[in-house]
């Protein structure tokens, strides 16, 4: 069975209704990077960052898989699929996608700010977390999300994977966040990626072949390219 590796970005999500720190105004209430996305505006103003969080949380929650989702979740019935993806939402499993990497950690869990092992999950009836919300060892609790100047702990997993990849599908991301856009790197020789985005994106990748559709037309149209394959 051939082993198909997907990179999803932020692309992948937006026919769902999910916000990216590039849209203006909505969830994001126009706040900068620095402030809600760094260790730097946790200390600064964990409150704002808090809320900002459980904003974003509770619309992820609201939010449903579309087809392009699905479509990935659906091609493990005849191919081996890793998902690697660099958003925050659970779109992916909520599809059926079985096997799921974050890279840059999830929307639904919180961790502790003294000890990063102890990981909680929060639900659509309590989203939210608090100053105060504190974890078992009495540490204030963060969003489980890889900030901007953080490390990226499962970069590393993602290499090891990608090179074992018969086929990588690259989908909604511009291929300009690193860590991640990095992993073209690591492919084997020869072998085929296909990169799903409305948008022109511009990649020194050779051979990429370019399905131009939004997410969910894009996964179709893959999927019957991936057929003729057999």
């Amino acid at each position: 069975m051939k082993h198909i590796v997907v990179l999803s970005g932020a692309g992948m999500s937006a026919e769902s209704g999910i916000s990216t720190f590039r849209d203006s105004g909505g969830l994001w209430e126009q706040h900068s990077i620095e402030d809600v996305a760094t260790p730097e505006g946790f200390r600064r103003n964990p409150q704002l960052v808090l809320d900002f969080y459980n904003a974003r949380r509770k619309a992820a929650f609201d939010a449903l898989p579309n087809e392009g989702h699905i479509g990935v979740a659906e091609m493990e019935k005849d191919f081996k699929v890793s998902v690697f993806t660099q958003n925050v939402d659970n779109l992916h499993e909520r599809a059926g996608s079985t096997n799921v990497v974050h890279l840059h950690g999830e929307l639904d869990k919180v961790r502790s700010t003294a000890d990063p092992s102890l990981i909680y999950t929060l639900t659509a009836d309590k989203p939210e977390i608090n100053l105060g919300d504190k974890c078992e060892k009495g540490s204030q609790l963060r969003p489980h999300i890889v900030w901007f100047g953080e490390a990226v702990p499962m970069i590393e997993k993602a290499m090891r994977i990608v090179q074992t990849a018969d086929i990588l599908v690259v989908i909604g991301t511009s291929l300009n966040v690193y860590p991640a856009a990095g992993l073209l790197n690591y492919i084997k020789q020869g072998v085929p990626v296909y990169l799903i985005d409305p948008n022109e994106v511009k990649t020194y990748q050779p051979g990429i072949h370019f399905i131009r559709k939004g997410a969910s037309e894009g996964v179709k149209e893959l999927r019957e390219r991936l057929k003729l394959m057999e």
